[in-house]
């Protein structure tokens, strides 16, 4: 299964968490944990669920199914930004999200490439219709 970026972050904490523990991190240069606070990660984690458990139907759907389900969780990624005051997901959370959306769909059996192309898209502007953050 495509890795979400949520268990990154985590990772991100963690290894941080161990740099300050061992000394080898200045205290003023650490960030992950204001960066990632569990409220936010949790919030992210319980809108993939939703998204991972429409996965299994998607391979054998048509375009608008596959559309819809890009659709809830990108607008649900949107509120939890909203909820976090519009700052929850700066670009590389952007982007590391879009390409998990993608990866999903893909290990899926959908054809992501195929779908935007036939819906008049670039190969990376799957998630942009919807998209704030």
């Amino acid at each position: 299964m495509a890795e979400r970026p949520t268990t990154n972050w985590r990772r991100g904490i963690a290894e941080e968490a161990a740099e300050l523990a061992a000394g080898t991190l200045d205290p003023d240069c650490a960030c992950m944990v204001e960066l990632f606070p569990e409220e936010l990660l949790l919030e992210t984690d319980a809108v993939l669920d939703v998204f991972e458990a429409d996965l299994p139907t998607l391979a054998e759907g048509d375009d608008a199914r596959i559309f819809a389900a890009v659709e809830r969780v990108v607008l649900a990624l949107n509120a939890v930004n909203e909820a976090h005051d519009e700052c929850a997901f700066e670009t590389d959370e952007r982007e590391q999200l879009c390409a998990y959306i993608d990866e999903a769909l893909t290990e899926k059996g959908v054809d992501v490439a195929a779908l935007t192309a036939r819906c008049g898209l670039g190969r990376h502007e799957l998630t942009d219709r919807w998209r704030d953050w």
